[in-house]
């Protein structure tokens, strides 16, 4: 089985900066890509931010300057640096990784964390 864990999320203001956190464990053989998608109420998932095995990184429009993705490859972690936040940053975020078990290759989801922005 893969798990893949979420932490820092929390209550903010605006303006303020959180560093999302998400490791990646069990029965992996190679991670591929990591990512991080996040949730509006009521609304499907969307994608904030990637990167690949290189390092190179896509952002979605709405965070770019403002949010930056990383990973650390030999801990199996990454990370979402995410400053000057505003309200319309809050929602639940999802940690995601394509990688590949001893059963195959697979997309997974962690179970999200939430980040409030509010005054």
């Amino acid at each position: 089985q893969v798990q893949l864990v979420e932490s820092g999320g929390g209550l903010v203001q605006p303006g303020d900066s959180l560093r999302l956190s998400c490791v990646v464990s069990g029965n992996v053989v190679t991670i591929y890509q990591m990512a991080w998608y996040r949730q509006f109420p009521g609304k499907e998932r969307e994608l904030v931010a990637m990167v690949q095995t290189t390092g190179i990184a896509n952002y979605a429009d709405s965070v770019k300057g403002r949010f930056t993705i990383s990973r650390d490859n030999p801990q199996n972690k990454v990370y979402l640096q995410m400053n000057s936040l505003n309200p319309e940053d809050t929602a639940v975020y999802y940690c995601n990784s394509v990688l590949r078990t001893s059963a195959g290759v697979g997309n997974f989801f962690g179970r999200g964390t939430q980040v409030t922005v509010s005054s």
